[in-house]
């Protein structure tokens, strides 16, 4: 099977403008969490979220900045910043695809747009409105930024979108469709009729009075997650293409599985079983046994069912005996970021690999007892040889697993 290289990786997130500064921050225990200050929050049930560190208005120009969603924005950012830590490839245009999912895409220009509709007329609905909402719009601003004419998708499976989307990417390059493809995901619903939708479901944690500790996955104490803002972008290309175009490889992506549950809307099912299947599928297109992984970014949301079923997931895919899997739950650090989370947590989980050290977990201070994992206390841990994984799941029962590895130091101008 064809090796597929990662060669380019870019974030922008609640704790960090760039995949760098984001991985340093999650390392240093940082939070993006706070309280929602305006008279707009001021009614909801739940003022917590995690938006976006940066604003990416400060980073766009501004004539750029106003035709594009905040999510598009967003991917735009770290769509460049990947691209650029890929060298750029000079790759040609019918040879390049995009794969950029989103959860609920451009929610906030809908309903800011309703607002303005029933406001102020019909005659003072923007014109770039239409473009600005569609979920594909992330996708299409980072392919019209690259020049992409292999392609331009868009998956939309709920929170599982950004992962799905790196393994779509894959595909694409494993069927020889593209050369090169940059993958994510992405989004932006920091508003207040999603907040209050969630809280209405009983998803989003009720700790107004202490938003950096709101996200505790695996904790005994968590009650729900905190809504983030953000995206993250792959650069993927074939293992044989990065060698010869001399390219830096982080990380090799071995593996992908996909499945679902057929349970419930929105609940997961309770045994984890669609989970469980997604990551053996992962592990056998990787040609990896359970005993060759070291480190689990998971899905974890701090959902107190949530966390219990991905656990038994996880021990079913990689057996009972997980003392040698490091397992961290960043969302406690960053939030959930909904259709980006997948993808943000795959660029973590090269990032663990590059540095051999698995992220944190902060906010653990009395682990469930029906938590049977190794998870990672509230200090970096270092971990061997092995193989990195990173689970998402999403509403609708989308169930998805990525499998990565160190790169290779036998062939050549390969790092």
């Amino acid at each position: 099977m064809t090796a597929v290289a990662v060669t380019g990786i870019g974030a922008t997130t609640p704790v960090g403008g760039t995949a760098g500064d984001s991985w340093n921050a999650i390392l240093a225990g940082d939070s993006g969490a706070v309280l929602l200050d305006g008279p707009e929050w001021e009614a909801l049930p739940v003022r917590i979220a995690a938006p976006a560190r940066v604003d990416p208005t400060t980073v766009l120009e501004r004539v750029e900045a106003r035709r594009l969603d905040r999510g598009q924005q967003l991917a735009l950012v770290a769509g460049r910043e990947a691209w650029a830590d890929a060298g750029s490839p000079d790759v040609d245009p019918e040879r390049l695809a995009v794969v950029v999912g989103s959860g609920v895409g451009g929610v906030t220009t809908l309903l800011d747009a309703d607002r303005t509709l029933r406001e102020r007329g019909a005659r003072r609905v923007g014109p770039l409105s239409v473009p600005m909402l569609l979920p594909n719009g992330p996708a299409v601003t980072v392919g019209l930024e690259v020049g992409a004419k292999a392609g331009v998708h868009t998956p939309v499976s709920a929170c599982a979108s950004g992962a799905e989307a790196v393994s779509y990417a894959a595909d694409l390059i494993r069927l020889g469709r593209a050369d090169v493809v940059v993958c994510g995901g992405t989004e932006a619903a920091i508003h207040p009729l999603p907040m209050a939708g969630f809280a209405a479901m009983r998803a989003l944690s009720s700790r107004d009075h202490d938003p950096a500790g709101a996200s505790r996955p695996y904790d005994k104490g968590r009650d729900g997650f905190v809504l983030g803002e953000g995206a993250g972008i792959l650069v993927l290309e074939s293992e044989e293409h990065a060698r010869a175009r001399g390219a830096h490889v982080h990380a090799l992506l071995l593996g992908a599985g996909i499945a679902a549950d057929a349970y419930h809307v929105a609940a997961p099912d309770p045994t984890g079983e669609g989970a469980g299947r997604a990551l053996r599928l992962a592990l056998r297109e990787a040609d990896i046994t359970p005993a060759d992984v070291v480190h689990v970014n998971a899905h974890a949301t701090s959902t107190p069912l949530g966390d219990v079923a991905e656990m038994l997931a996880l021990r079913s895919a990689l057996g009972a005996d997980l003392d040698h899997v490091a397992v961290s739950a960043t969302k406690a650090a960053t939030g959930h970021l909904l259709g980006a989370a997948g993808a943000v947590e795959a660029v973590l989980t090269v990032q663990a690999l590059t540095n051999r050290v698995a992220p944190p977990n902060r906010n653990l201070e009395d682990l469930d007892d029906e938590i049977g994992l190794d998870v990672v206390g509230p200090a970096a841990r270092p971990f061997g040889d092995g193989a990195g994984v990173c689970t998402s799941f999403g509403f609708g029962g989308h169930d998805v697993a990525l499998v990565f590895a160190a790169p290779r130091q036998d062939t050549g101008g390969v790092a």
